[in-house]
C-alpha cells in the first residue's frame, strides 16, 4: 500500500527533509485549496486505450474540505464519501487485507501518530503514543501486523508492531533515511526507501529487519514501491530518471527490467496496485492540481478518477 507521497514529501528523497501525506504540514483551513462544493461528477476521462473494468474501492486523502482527510470513492471515482472529520491532517490510509479497517497517520501539532478506523470512519482508535514522529503505515497481507516509519530515535526508521499497536519492533538501524515501508504479498519481505548510499533508492529486507538487498542504483531519488498482487512486480516513482519531472516505473523483485510507464512533464506518484493486479492507482498534478488516476499495468488506458481545485493523493485499493 502503499505507500503516497506530496510534493514536499519528495523532497525527502534528496535528504531535504522527510514529509509524507497526513503528516505533511500545509493543511488545515488555510492550507491546500479546498473545494467548497465537496463533490465529484463521477465523468471518467480516458487517455490511450481503453481502461480495463475496475472493482472495489479507493481510499485517498484530499483537502478539499480545508484539512487533509481521507475519503474512500468506488473504483471507478464515484460515489466519494469522507471518513474522517478531525481538526487535524489525516493520510497515507492503508486498508487492512479483509476490508473492514483503515489504519492511516494524524498530524497534529508538533507531532504524528498512526490511528486506526472501521472502514465506514468509525470507531477511531489511536495506536501510537510516541512523542517522535509516526507515519507511513502499512498492513501486513495477514492482517496481524503492522509496519511503519518512525523518527523516535533521532532518524527516520522502518518499525514493526501487532495491528492493535503493541509489540513495537525496530526493524531497520542505519545511519540514514529508512522509510514508507510495504510487504510482499506473502508477507515474507517488506521494500523500502532508502538515503544509506547518499542517494535515495528502494530497498528491500525480510519481514524481520535482516537480509536487506539495494534494488535500484539511479543517480536521482526513487521512492514509493508498491508490489503487485501477485509478487512479480515492484512499481515505484522516479525523480528525473529521464527528465526534469517524476514518473511511474515498474521493476522485477530482484530490481532488473525497469520499465516506464508514465511520459507526463508532471508529478506522477504513489503508484497502488488494483487488487487483480490488472490496473495501477496513482496521484499526479498533470492537469494542475493533485488528482487521483488510474492506468492499465502496461501504462495504458488511463484514466482520472478525481477532479476538483483540491489536492487528492495517496490512493489504497481494495477489494474483496
Amino acid at each position: 500500500m502503499n505507500r503516497m507521497m506530496t510534493l514536499v514529501g519528495m523532497a525527502a528523497l534528496v535528504g531535504l527533509m522527510m514529509v509524507l501525506p497526513g503528516c505533511g504540514g500545509g493543511g488545515g483551513p488555510s492550507g491546500g485549496s479546498p473545494d467548497v462544493n465537496g463533490a465529484l461528477t463521477g465523468t471518467l476521462r480516458v487517455q490511450g486505450d481503453t481502461p480495463q473494468p475496475a472493482a472495489g474501492k479507493i481510499a485517498f486523502d484530499s483537502t478539499r474540505d480545508g484539512y487533509r482527510q481521507i475519503y474512500v470513492m468506488n473504483a471507478d471515482g464515484t460515489g466519494v464519501t469522507r471518513l474522517t472529520y478531525a481538526d487535524a491532517d489525516d493520510g497515507e490510509a492503508d486498508w487492512s487485507p479483509d476490508g473492514s479497517k483503515i489504519v492511516f497517520s494524524r498530524l497534529r501539532p508538533g507531532n504524528c501518530d498512526i490511528y486506526v478506523m472501521n472502514a465506514d470512519g468509525s470507531a477511531v482508535t489511536r495506536l501510537t503514543k510516541h512523542v517522535a514522529m509516526d507515519l507511513s503505515p502499512a498492513w501486513s497481507p495477514d492482517g496481524s501486523k503492522i509496519a511503519f516509519t518512525s523518527l523516535r530515535n533521532g532518524l527516520d526508521d522502518i518499525y514493526v508492531m501487532n495491528a492493535n499497536g503493541g509489540g513495537v519492533t525496530r526493524l531497520t538501524h542505519s545511519a540514514a533515511i529508512d522509510a514508507d515501508p510495504t510487504w510482499s504479498p506473502d508477507g515474507s519481505k517488506i521494500a523500502f526507501h532508502s538515503s544509506r548510499t547518499g542517494n535515495n533508492d528502494i530497498y528491500v529486507m525480510n519481514a524481520n529487519g535482516g537480509g536487506v538487498v539495494r534494488l535500484t542504483h539511479n543517480s536521482t531519488p526513487d521512492g514509493g514501491a508498491a508490489w503487485s498482487p501477485d509478487g512479480r512486480k515492484i512499481a515505484f516513482m522516479s525523480w528525473w530518471r529521464t527528465d526534469d519531472n517524476v514518473d511511474i516505473y515498474v521493476m522485477n523483485p530482484d530490481g532488473t527490467g525497469v520499465t516506464r510507464l508514465t511520459h507526463s512533464n508532471a508529478f506522477d506518484a504513489a503508484p497502488e496496485w488494483s487488487p487483480d493486479g490488472v490496473r495501477i492507482a496513482f496521484w499526479s498534478d498533470r492537469s494542475g492540481n493533485g488528482d487521483i488516476y488510474a492506468m492499465n499495468a502496461a501504462g495504458h488506458g488511463l484514466t482520472r478518477l478525481t477532479d476538483n481545485d483540491a489536492l487528492d493523493e495517496a490512493p489504497a485499493w481494495w477489494a474483496p
